[in-house]
């Protein structure tokens, strides 16, 4: 299952980034023992070379011993033998201590200095330039709600010229509310791409092409992956680590609950394929509806896991179909304990976020009437039903807070993509896909 964490460029085959302006700067290693060896008369490196076999046992075996041709012959054949034997012995230890020296300079290059004293993380300001959806409110301490060092969020416009980033929600800026910010952008700014509504529901990328530098949203393959919500294995949550204060311990509840089959549902559109699942579903099985197109819900945090409480099923019909957009409908459901019957992307897809048994889908039934049958059959059967729960007592989950985990966790990814230049080319493209 995947984890959510601030990456660049974390799947080339999908991802939309293309380098420009690189900075690669190509460094020639340069050996002393190289250099030296370099510089010594030829007859002499022969020389050093001999004294060092005749050590080990090795003797050269040409020794002058008198002025006979014959033996002259002999030893300028042996000599002519042992010059191209030392030549060749030469070039190989010079070529194997250059080698060995340029493994040391990577080594040092890579490897932590365990002597060295740990710097200072420096700084980074992220402006939000846009508060999604009009919701103003104050912004997070990102050290001490998610454990993120070094970061200052700031919403004045006036900082524009001095922040690090900037941080722009998709739906002010194609709606009309809100501009991009002037041209042009400081040095080295980074403009972040922020949306977490599908592409059903996502207009006007195509005049933002070659505008952003990092891309934040649900998807796995952005930027910056932050979704919805996560599950965490328990045994790592119980090591400690960032946001514990916002992870909920799952449970297996054993209580028997009166209510089959429930769903909350505020945008009706008899257009959407959840409606007309609904519709199918209902001739078979009741389903209690909530919301604005069925009974009244309290307005107030948390009354949709309250409720789903009373519920075995739950109804996680996503508006639209599309890549990795799977919401908190899914994760109120795991959360409550109810068995989230889900309608979005595929039953692979989901199985990236969850145990295959956490969820029913809707293609696992080759009818309607199918699915029905066998909520039923769940619900006078529970061994069958533990099935679908008993996954719970390995797992945590984790629900980002929207918008202030948002930008603390955008702001430690810019702090990672410092010295990488480049811009999100084919953003529709990409994020239709």
């Amino acid at each position: 299952m995947l984890h959510p964490g601030s990456r660049c460029l974390s799947n080339p085959e999908k991802s939309p980034l293309s380098p420009s302006n690189s900075e690669q700067a190509s460094q020639k290693a340069h050996s002393p023992v190289t250099e030296s060896l370099t510089n010594l008369p030829r007859l002499h490196i022969l020389g050093v070379l001999q004294s060092e076999w005749e050590s080990m046992g090795v003797r050269a075996g040409w020794t002058p011993t008198g002025p006979s041709p014959r033996a002259s012959r002999r030893t300028g054949v042996r000599r002519l033998c042992w010059e191209r034997v030392l030549k060749r012995s030469c070039l190989s230890v010079c070529v194997a201590a250059v080698g060995f020296l340029l493994l040391l300079a990577i080594c040092g290059l890579h490897l932590p200095d365990q002597g060295a004293p740990e710097l200072p993380l420096s700084e980074v300001t992220l402006l939000i330039w846009t508060h999604p959806f009009g919701e103003y409110g104050a912004l997070p301490d990102c050290l001490e709600l998610y454990q993120v060092p070094g970061c200052t969020l700031t919403d004045d416009p006036q900082a524009y010229p001095e922040v690090e980033a900037v941080i722009i929600h998709h739906r002010e800026i194609t709606n009309g509310e809100a501009y991009l910010p002037p041209e042009p952008r400081p040095s080295r700014q980074k403009w972040i791409w922020m949306n977490y509504e599908s592409p059903s529901h996502t207009s006007g990328l195509w005049f933002l092409e070659d505008v952003f530098n990092l891309t934040m949203s649900y998807r796995t393959d952005s930027d910056i992956f932050l979704p919805y919500g996560y599950l965490v294995p328990r045994a790592r949550t119980a090591t400690g680590g960032p946001g514990n204060g916002f992870t909920h311990q799952l449970s297996c509840s054993r209580h028997p609950r009166k209510g089959l089959v429930a769903w909350v549902i505020s945008n009706w559109s008899a257009t959407h394929a959840r409606v007309g699942f609904y519709q199918q579903l209902r001739r078979f099985i009741r389903v209690d509806v909530f919301g604005r197109a069925g009974r009244p819900l309290e307005r107030t945090s948390g009354s949709v896991v309250r409720l789903l409480r009373r519920y075995m099923f739950y109804l996680a019909l996503e508006n639209s179909q599309h890549t990795d957009y799977i919401t908190e409908k899914l994760w109120n459901a795991v959360l409550a304990g109810a068995v989230p019957v889900v309608l979005g992307p595929s039953r692979q897809n989901y199985e990236r976020f969850l145990p295959a048994e956490a969820f029913i889908h809707v293609e696992d039934f080759p009818t309607v009437k199918e699915l029905a049958r066998y909520l039923l059959k769940l619900r006078g059967d529970p061994a069958r039903m533990r099935r679908h729960l008993e996954w719970r007592e390995s797992y945590n989950l984790r629900q980002p807070r929207f918008w202030g985990e948002h930008y603390c966790t955008a702001c430690r990814a810019v702090r990672s993509a410092r010295g990488r230049t480049q811009t999100v080319a084919d953003l529709r493209r990409w994020f239709n896909s």
